[in-house]
């Protein structure tokens, strides 16, 4: 597996560098030999963020932890992603490589599959509009996210969303 560290506005010590390695290594297991793995360290107002995002061919594994020691977020962000992937293992194994779930066999009794239930669904006609107007739509019927035709981008479908950090997103089609 090929690890990339990203530091963002902090220099992190080789200890730590060396700790988040080994621990994201210890992933490789699940996954092909050429995924790729990459380590975001940033930190604001005294919390210590760790972002781990592995990818894997078209699959990809991301999660973010914060606390207030960087070695704790590294093991938190960690187990996050072993829980994911042990959660969906019938539907990853396919993707995963062959015989990654062998050492969990004794935990397997103990893990409930959890199905994915669509609880309701929608339909509405999708409009023409920029990105400011979809963002002004948003706010007002006062959801997360809205999926609409980008405008300045040919009609390309497109989806606004709230930031948890703040600001928005936005996500397109190529």
């Amino acid at each position: 597996m090929k690890i990339n560290i990203v530091e963002r506005k902090l220099r992190i010590k080789d200890d730590l560098r060396d700790y988040a390695v080994k621990k994201v290594e210890k992933l490789d297991r699940y996954f092909q030999s050429d995924a790729t793995s990459t380590i975001t360290f940033s930190e604001l107002k005294g919390r210590q963020t760790v972002e781990i995002t592995v990818n894997n061919k078209s699959m990809i594994v991301r999660a973010e932890e914060t606390t207030t020691d960087m070695f704790a977020s590294v093991d938190g962000a960690i187990n996050h992603i072993e829980r994911q992937i042990r959660k969906n293992k019938t539907r990853l194994s396919k993707r995963l490589r062959e015989g990654a779930f062998e050492k969990m066999a004794a935990q397997e009794a103990e893990l409930e599959e959890d199905t994915f239930e669509v609880v309701r669904h929608k339909r509405f006609e999708v409009e023409q509009m920029s990105v400011d107007e979809a963002i002004l739509q948003m706010n007002l019927i006062g959801h997360q996210f809205f999926f609409f035709k980008n405008a300045d981008n040919n009609d390309a479908p497109a989806v606004i969303y709230k930031r948890a950090a703040g600001g928005y997103g936005l996500i397109e089609s190529e």
